[in-house]
């Protein structure tokens, strides 16, 4: 196969991955940096004015345990940003795990920066109390959920400005699709691929006996073959409908999809109508 087919647009390599995600980590950390040492300085100022001064370096180990708390919090919440993105999952899934993640963010996050200031007061042969900031949890949890959801929408609009840029001609209609191997490229014809499942980071492509493994997510391969015929027919699965031979519907409303070659291939009843319609 020669590079002459047209390749779909494709997520960044892993290098470019781990560049677009160190970038996005300075860049909140930067922030973060900023944010606290305002913070730090406008307490300093508060506590002096009503009479009960406190030294600088106080609210700076106050506001940078919380810092280094939330960066080292913020690849976890990317991880599960980029398998549950919003305005791609379905939001009662969307909702569910992101509220979930979020009462668990603030536990840690809360636990961490209590730990570290109990450790730094003590070095300094001071005392504070590492579960103190757990008493007033309820407070925390509000500020924690605004900080986890502005990064999580934040990252996910970063994922969308990172993502490849469309090849000369995207209004095409793609031809194939490219599989990097190291330094390999390989094209496979879409017109061979019969479905698509989703397979973790992973998709895999199924043109014949033996799968072909590709590092991109179901919901980007879903918007980009549109054009080529590709349809979802279960949260984990696209199928080309010229490989579809029938369609049998069960009486839950699910239904089984034949392909030409004999396969069988559940579908969901939500995704039924998509199937059905015409192309």
């Amino acid at each position: 196969m020669t590079d002459r087919m047209a390749p779909m647009a494709s997520e960044p390599a892993a290098g470019g991955t781990r560049r677009r995600d160190r970038l996005f980590l300075g860049v909140f950390l930067l922030v973060g940096a900023a944010i606290a040492l305002v913070d730090a300085l406008s307490v300093a100022d508060d506590r002096a004015e009503a009479g009960r001064p406190i030294g600088l370096w106080e609210p700076l180990v106050w506001e940078a345990s919380s810092i280094l708390a939330l960066v080292a919090l913020a690849p976890l919440v990317m991880a599960l940003t980029r398998r549950v993105q919003p305005l791609v999952a379905p939001w009662p899934r969307l909702a569910a795990v992101h509220l979930a993640a979020a009462l668990a963010f603030s536990l840690v996050h809360v636990t961490a920066m209590g730990a570290v200031r109990a450790m730094v007061y003590a070095a300094v042969g001071g005392a504070y109390p590492a579960f103190g900031p757990l008493r007033d949890f309820p407070y925390e949890f509000r500020k924690d959920l605004l900080i986890y959801l502005g990064l999580v929408g934040l990252y996910a609009i970063w994922l969308r400005l990172w993502q490849s840029p469309p090849p000369a001609g995207a209004g095409e209609t793609p031809q194939a699709i490219e599989i990097r191997d190291g330094a390999r490229r390989h094209f496979v014809p879409l017109s061979e691929v019969a479905f698509i499942e989703a397979a973790g980071n992973y998709v895999e492509l199924h043109r014949g006996a033996t799968p072909i493994l590709h590092r991109a997510p179901l919901s980007s391969l879903e918007r980009q073959l549109a054009g080529a015929g590709f349809v979802r027919i279960h949260r984990s699965r696209l199928v080309r409908r010229a490989a579809v031979s029938e369609v049998e519907s069960r009486p839950s409303g699910d239904f089984v999809v034949r392909l030409a070659d004999g396969r069988e291939l559940m579908g969901s009843r939500r995704y039924r109508k998509p199937l059905l319609d015409p192309a």
